[in-house]
């Protein structure tokens, strides 16, 4: 079910036409799915959407006709009997003129399809007429409104649901995709359109695999478990990952744990409006570089979620990009020793003028199950 309104959508193409002028380009067709999602709310798989200063139009085939006219706003619907997008490189090359370009998301469109896109057009317009532009739609998908935020929280929510019912759930000897299948199953159940990603259920040796997808391998009696996993919600991706033990842990295992949980919350502390998302990853790698740690730590501390499961920003060493009010972020320092354990703790958090709302509010301190 789409929430959204109308005045949602219409303010996010006035942000995409500000944005234009800056680009280069006095039109644009929109290929990536989620960005055509984002900007008219059509969910469909064919689709192509075309923007100019005063008109948006989105094409697509005759299999989306009720879909369309039912889900899509801010935009003229066009049926087409195939090939959306180049339907509307051609609408777009009427309405912008020999002397206008049409910008495409050079991130998202492939040599081939760029080919096929000129080849429909006149001759006179091959050579001038589409301009590459980068990430057109998704810088602007980073700010997330009231209704978006809404959303977010619900599916956080469930995910803590989830959650709740595995540990109840989970036992020695069961197949970790046992594990992943009830998750799903129940996610199913309580409301979820589907999963974020492929579930990663990773117990003992394993749990030192940053992805380790669930596999037949059973559960030890004692080890850690790691349980990364999301649902979409309304369109909304959530991601949450908690460590728990099996059996009760190791001094060492204990150790590793709270120092990665407290690396995990030194950067929840770092999150704020203004700051550098490579502050907010050393908030976290140093906690962990004191600890004899780093080098355990191989992946950068966050990303940004929303439509898509990984947006920008990227919470990474080095990273200039600041945060926003608006911004939905993960949280999720690991540390990894190969052929022994890992640990991973992460959430979604919500960037705010006073700092970070967090979304996921499954307990943090270690589960002994």
């Amino acid at each position: 079910m789409n929430i959204l309104t109308q005045m949602n959508y219409s303010k996010r193409v006035g942000a995409l036409r500000r944005r234009m002028g800056g680009l280069g380009a006095t039109g644009l067709v929109i290929t990536h799915l989620p960005d055509v999602r984002w900007l008219c709310g059509f969910t469909g798989s064919s689709a192509a959407l075309a923007v100019t200063r005063r008109a948006v139009r989105l094409f697509t085939d005759g299999r989306y006709t009720a879909q369309a006219a039912e889900e899509v706003k801010t935009a003229k619907v066009e049926i087409v009997p195939s090939a959306p997008a180049v339907a509307a490189v051609q609408w777009l090359a009427v309405q912008v003129g020999e002397t206008g370009t049409v910008g495409f998301d050079s991130a998202q469109t492939t040599v081939a399809e760029l080919e096929r896109w000129k080849t429909a057009l006149p001759a006179k317009l091959r050579r001038k007429l589409l301009t590459p532009v980068k990430s057109a739609v998704e810088p602007l998908r980073w700010f997330k409104d009231e209704d978006e935020l809404a959303i977010m929280a619900e599916a956080a929510k469930l995910g803590d649901d989830l959650f709740t019912h595995l540990l109840g759930f989970i036992q020695p000897g069961l197949a970790e995709s046992a594990v992943a299948a009830e998750l799903e199953y129940q996610a199913r159940m309580r409301g979820a359109e589907g999963m974020s990603f492929e579930s990663i259920v990773a117990a003992g040796a394993r749990s030192a695999l940053p992805h380790g997808r669930a596999s037949e391998a059973r559960l030890p009696r004692r080890g850690f478990l790691t349980l990364d996993f999301g649902v979409i919600l309304k369109g909304y991706c959530s991601d949450m990952t908690r460590t728990v033990s099996l059996g009760k842990p190791t001094a060492r295992e204990r150790e590793v744990y709270e120092a990665v949980l407290e690396a995990q919350e030194s950067a929840v502390a770092a999150v704020a409006a203004g700051a550098e998302c490579g502050a907010v990853d050393e908030a976290a790698r140093s906690v962990l570089r004191r600890a004899g740690m780093a080098e355990a730590f191989s992946h950068s501390t966050g990303h940004g979620v929303g439509i898509e499961i990984h947006e920008g920003p990227r919470i990474g060493a080095r990273q200039k990009d600041k945060l926003a009010p608006g911004m939905v972020i993960t949280i999720e320092p690991g540390v990894y020793f190969a052929g022994e354990f890992g640990v991973r703790i992460e959430d979604m958090v919500v960037v705010t003028r006073e700092g970070g709302q967090v979304l996921t509010h499954s307990p943090k301190a270690l589960i002994e199950l």
